[in-house]
């Protein structure tokens, strides 16, 4: 059940039975100068959707700036999330209450009391922790000090608030892991009314809501989610009543209502997010209940739809059971079945995906409320990334061409290899840089099934190993006859005194099975070998989605050498036996090819 539709009760009873003693701990350090520890529930609840359990730390009561310069059991190398609350009417009272008060030389005063606060803050934070830093922003007055005319002057009151959350979201840039939360935008959502209880604001400190701190709770969330590589890939679509209005087969391609006029306008409008979805680098799918060519005529000739065929990676239209076809979807665009989002009108659809296909999220459309269908995707969040790369505008004709190339071998009958061969691959293993630093951090977060530890890093980490000096971020291009598949794998290398460790190695679902893993594996040798160290130490962290690769070291000549409890195995190389030999079947592997 979604958040929203939870009651305090039931929210609380959920949260008491559920077993998440299994979970990894997702540890969340909250600063504040206001009372928030109504979050609790709504930040516990979240994680467990998203497959952890909350460890929930909240520093002094207006004690921001000292927390952040001072207290290392709250802030330390283990917290994974901060939010930070910094109410302005109680970080500077003059600006918030006493404005229409303070002449040009007050006002500058403090505004640079605020600024001052925020850059001390920022380095004591980072002095101790790079974990993700959500700051809520500094919330607009509804009713500013110089009344109507405030919005029209940059030198009122919502102009100096303005300039401060300007300054703030450039300083959360320039720390990296930084992230501005616009609690203004959360108090539009609800509205103000349902948003603030002035009654405990006054009594002690708590200015939100239940309803708001659930709001605030899901937006931090969207970028926590997207951080762990918890969003999602790809959104599957029904087709009647949720594409268009109307059942096809009933009422024909000139009966259906998509088109600029009210009902059908609300069809258009749900359309034109989901291609917002698409251009953002979400694989838009079909499954639905029909005879498949009058499917692809409204598809391809209705004047107002905007979904066409070239949008659609893959579509499944038939009679068969829809979960029976997700599954095939999934299969064939290689992804988790935890990657997609499933939408439908037809709540017998939805529960029958829920029972047999758990992982899988769907977003049910209510009958009668087309209206809203456009909002119910956009707030999902579910979406959501931190970095939006070349592969992302381009991601559904990789997939398309990924389908291409299944159909093409499935016509081939000699072996593997040989097929292989006339796929005429290139490929180019370069140096991480700054161009390229978005995607490989894209790549750690959303990478599960050829993924040897799992660790989720963000740009500003790989930035970190990047510049260290004491380590390689190798990334991997892919090119073959159907086109070019863009960046598909990474591994990160540290140098210790007398080895070297692999600390990351991954490969897109895409390109898994043509042994691309062999020729960044030799890569990362190579590079060891290069710096006279003897031996190599690889890793393989297990997870409930990486089983495939538990053996990788091993059937590459790597040796074990500790296990811990069945979740961590370390495995090592002599670099005296030489790099591993790689495929024979690459046209072409080069080496440091990286055009920007």
């Amino acid at each position: 059940m979604h958040i929203n539709n939870y009651t305090s009760a039931d929210l609380q009873s959920y949260l008491d039975t559920a077993d998440v003693s299994n979970n990894p701990v997702l540890n969340i350090a909250i600063l504040r100068n206001i009372t928030v520890e109504g979050l609790t529930p709504y930040l516990r609840y979240l994680a467990i959707q998203m497959g952890f359990r909350a460890s929930i730390s909240y520093g002094g009561f207006d004690n921001v700036l000292q927390d952040a310069i001072g207290n290392d059991d709250l802030l330390n190398h283990n917290t994974d999330c901060i939010m930070i609350f910094t109410k302005l009417e109680t970080l500077s009272p003059k600006l918030a209450n006493g404005f229409a008060q303070l002449d040009s030389s007050d006002v500058e005063e403090e505004k640079n009391l605020v600024k001052n606060y925020i850059v001390s803050t920022l380095q004591g934070i980072r002095s101790k922790t790079n974990a993700v830093i959500n700051w809520q922003g500094f919330e607009l007055p509804v009713y500013p000090a110089f009344g109507v005319i405030d919005h029209t002057n940059s030198d009122m009151q919502v102009g100096a608030i303005n300039e401060l959350n300007d300054f703030l979201k450039a300083k959360l840039r320039d720390v990296k892991n930084g992230f501005f939360i616009d609690i203004n935008v959360c108090r539009s959502i609800i509205g103000y009314n349902r948003f603030y209880d002035n009654r405990y604001w006054h009594i002690g400190k708590a200015p939100y809501t239940l309803d708001a701190l659930r709001e605030i709770a899901n937006d931090n969330f969207k970028v926590f989610r997207a951080l762990k590589g918890k969003n999602k890939k790809c959104l599957i679509l029904d087709c009647d009543n949720t594409l268009w209005g109307g059942i096809l087969g009933e009422d024909g391609i000139n009966g259906i209502r998509i088109g600029p006029n009210y009902p059908g306008s609300a069809y258009l409008e749900f359309q034109q997010e989901i291609l917002s979805l698409y251009h953002r680098g979400i694989i838009i799918a079909l499954c639905s209940k029909n005879n498949e060519p009058d499917v692809w005529d409204v598809i391809d000739n209705h004047p107002h739809m905007l979904i066409k065929r070239n949008h659609i990676s893959i579509a499944m239209i038939n009679w068969e059971d829809k979960a029976s076809n997700i599954k095939q979807i999934a299969s064939t665009l290689n992804i988790g079945l935890d990657s997609i989002v499933f939408v439908d009108d037809n709540e017998f659809e939805i529960n029958l995906v829920k029972e047999f296909l758990p992982n899988v999220e769907t977003i049910h459309l209510p009958k009668g409320a087309s209206t809203d269908y456009r909002q119910m995707l956009a707030s999902s969040g579910l979406f959501d990334s931190l970095a939006f790369t070349n592969e992302d505008k381009i991601r559904s004709q990789l997939y398309k061409a990924e389908i291409t190339r299944k159909e093409d071998q499935g016509k081939f009958t000699g072996d593997i290899e040989s097929y292989y061969k006339t796929l005429n691959m290139v490929a180019c293993l370069s140096s991480a840089n700054a161009a390229v630093t978005p995607r490989v951090a894209q790549l750690t977060q959303k990478t599960n099934q050829f993924n040897l530890t799992t660790k989720r890093y963000s740009e500003s980490d790989i930035e970190a190993f990047i510049n260290s000096g004491n380590a390689d971020v190798i990334f991997v291009e892919l090119e073959d006859r159907f086109g070019n598949m863009g960046i598909v794998g990474c591994s990160i290398i540290s140098y210790r005194e007398d080895f070297a460790e692999i600390d990351t190695f991954l490969l897109s679902c895409r390109v898994i099975g043509r042994g691309l893993e062999k020729v960044l594996l030799s890569r990362c040798i190579e590079l060891a070998k290069n710096r006279n160290l003897a031996k190599v130490i690889g890793s393989y962290i297990k997870t409930s989605k990486n089983g495939q690769v538990a053996d990788f070291y091993v059937n590459n000549g790597f040796i074990i050498e500790s296990g811990d409890n069945d979740q961590e195995t370390r495995f090592f190389y002599e670099t005296k036996n030489g790099v591993p030999p790689m495929p024979s079947y690459y046209k072409e592997i080069n080496f440091e090819c990286f055009k920007k």
